[in-house]
C-alpha cells in the first residue's frame, strides 16, 4: 500500500508542477483558449483525485473510518491526525470542486476555475507536505 501512495505522490508532484506553469496564463488567456481551458480543468480534476486517492489509501491502511463521500476524506485525514484538522477544513470544498470538473464540467466558472489554479496550488503543496510528515513518522 505504501509504494501505491509514493506513486499517487508523485504523480500529485508533477500535476503540481504543470499547474504552476498554468498559473502563469493570466484568465483572459484561458478563457480565449479551450486548450488552455481544458488543460487546467483537467490537471486541477486529476490532482484532486490523486489528493483523494491518497487520503483514501491512508484511511484504509491505518483502519480508520471508511469515508461515506469525498469530503469525508479530508474531515477523516484530520480528525485522526494525519493532516491539521484546521487545514483539511480549508481544503474540503476540493472535494465538491472535483466532483463539478467531472460531473457538471458544462457549468464550471470560469472564474471559479482561474481561482482555483491560482490560489489551489499551494494547498495541494501544502497536502503533500503533511503527507510526507506523516508517512516518515510512521516509518520512525
Amino acid at each position: 500500500m505504501r509504494n501505491e501512495i509514493v506513486d499517487k505522490f508523485e504523480m500529485l508532484e508533477e500535476f503540481i508542477s504543470n499547474l504552476r506553469d498554468l498559473q502563469q496564463l493570466s484568465l483572459e488567456e484561458i478563457a480565449e483558449d479551450y486548450v488552455l481551458r481544458g488543460a487546467v480543468e483537467r490537471y486541477l480534476q486529476i490532482s484532486l483525485e490523486c489528493m483523494l486517492d491518497i487520503g483514501e489509501m491512508i484511511i484504509s491502511m491505518e483502519r480508520i473510518k471508511r469515508p461515506d463521500t469525498y469530503t469525508e476524506v479530508f474531515r477523516i485525514l484530520g480528525e485522526n491526525g494525519v493532516i491539521p484538522e484546521a487545514f483539511a477544513t480549508k481544503i474540503e470544498p476540493f472535494a465538491g470542486f472535483r466532483n463539478l470538473l467531472i460531473h457538471m464540467y458544462a457549468k464550471v466558472d470560469l472564474d471559479r476555475l482561474y481561482g482555483n489554479l491560482q490560489n489551489g496550488v499551494e494547498d495541494m503543496e501544502l497536502f503533500l507536505e503533511y503527507i510526507a510528515r506523516y508517512l516518515t513518522e510512521k516509518e520512525g
